[in-house]
């Protein structure tokens, strides 16, 4: 098993190479520049600017000055959070974000896969088409949809949850978390459906039925875990996606999360905060792909590596 961590992490060198290569050129081939929104000034003023960040140099050479940074553990200052390096904007929105989406992701598999398993187990009856239906409804609307509809309900019309803001409370993280959970919790009752269907027609299945072992015993040792495994294939990269934090929910809810820091980096053509998150990002998808494929060996033998 060690082995294959060491692999994988070896792997990872050349994956986050390219995507910090690609970052990099797209993002300066954008219009616009990181200074355009500046009040005019003096051509000498700005030429210092650019020198300052060296953005006077040639674009291959801003590129491996950028690589040396990054080998020391240094994403540069941010162009327009002034007094604030990427590393300092980032360390400050990514455990607002780590908390809206880990509560999501685990609020998602909780309610997920009871809604798949109970849809599964009643296959073809109308506890089945309920869940299906919930979850097709999950999945259709998107999030810049759901938001707003829970806002105004639990918010304007029923005053039960604040609808904004961050820090005076977990009050204000219901509505996010919810928002951010509903389309995972129907993607995960599909796949959880879909795989626990397949697993109880299988043959292990029938020979433990067939040994007399309880309906109960039965699921919990041996088909759950069988079907759990497309969910947690699914979580890798779902996890990443919303722990790292929705642009479009914490916009809507006003939560300064890394999400955000993202869009207003993009907006404003800030290289070094939208690199740095970039970075970021794709570092936790390796990681969590990793810790998918490490729990895939614990849950099905037949992976495991040696």
């Amino acid at each position: 098993m060690w082995s294959f961590i060491l692999k994988r992490l070896a792997g990872a060198i050349p994956t986050l190479l390219i995507i910090i290569t690609l970052a990099f050129f797209l993002i300066r081939a954008a219009p616009g520049g990181p200074f355009d929104k500046e009040r005019s000034v003096p051509a000498e003023v700005e030429a210092n600017l650019n020198a300052v960040y060296h953005l006077d140099e040639p674009m291959w050479q801003q590129y491996l000055y950028y690589l040396g940074n990054i080998l020391q553990g240094d994403f540069g200052p941010s162009f327009q959070y002034r007094d604030f390096s990427v590393t300092e904007l980032i360390g400050a929105g990514f455990p607002v974000s780590l908390t809206i989406g880990l509560s999501a992701i685990f609020l998602a598999i909780t309610i997920g896969m009871t809604m798949g398993a109970l849809a599964a187990l009643k296959q073809n009856s109308a506890i089945d088409y309920a869940v299906m239906a919930t979850a097709m409804t999950g999945i259709t609307i998107p999030n810049f949809v759901m938001a707003p509809l829970l806002t105004l309900v639990f918010g304007v019309y029923l005053h039960m949850l604040p609808v904004g803001g961050w820090g005076d409370g977990m009050s204000q993280a219901i509505l996010p978390i919810i928002a951010l959970a509903l389309p995972q919790i129907a993607y995960i009752a599909r796949l959880t459906r879909g795989s626990m269907i397949e697993v109880l027609r299988s043959n292990f299945v029938r020979t433990a039925r067939a040994k007399g072992l309880p309906e109960r015993l039965m699921l919990s040792r041996h088909a759950l875990k069988a079907a759990m495994l497309p969910v947690v294939s699914y979580l890798g990269p779902a996890s990443a996606a919303v722990i790292t934090g929705s642009v479009v929910i914490e916009q809507i809810f006003g939560i300064p999360g890394i999400g955000r820091y993202f869009v207003q980096g993009a907006l404003n053509r800030d290289y070094t905060l939208v690199m740095g998150v970039v970075i970021f990002y794709g570092t936790l998808i390796i990681s969590f792909n990793l810790i998918v494929d490490i729990i895939y060996g614990f849950l099905d033998p037949k992976v495991r590596m040696g």
